[in-house]
């Protein structure tokens, strides 16, 4: 039991002590920048109803995509645990292959490229 209050005493400590540190350590110099709301590049001042960039639109899709696919093959580690650990393994080179393949086609597409 007393290992047991020693380990809860020192978790306590431990965070308190990091939570008064990042709130007092940190410079607070506000300015215009840091007070404003940052919306994904776009001005949050002005108009709501201005056309946005397609590109970014296109990057931002691409970039959840590839996120899913890390949730996806976060569970692979234990299909080896399974009685035939291959299939796992195959439908997952699969949607390696899959994903792998649309990404070049929005290489050679142009779809990666930021500026024109």
């Amino acid at each position: 039991m007393n290992l047991i209050m020693t380990v809860i005493f020192i978790a306590v400590a431990l965070s308190t002590i990091l939570a008064i540190v990042s709130f007092w350590l940190p410079l607070i110099t506000p300015d215009q920048e840091k007070l404003s709301p940052y919306e994904c590049g776009f001005d949050p001042i002005g108009s709501a109803r201005l056309p946005f960039s397609m590109r970014f639109f296109l990057v931002a899709i691409l970039f959840l995509l590839f996120d899913l696919e890390i949730a996806l093959l976060l569970p692979l580690p234990w299909g080896d645990q399974l009685p035939n650990p291959t299939i796992t393994f195959f439908w997952a080179a699969l949607v390696l292959v899959l994903l792998t393949l649309g990404l070049i086609y929005e290489w050679l597409q142009g779809g990666l490229e930021w500026a024109e």
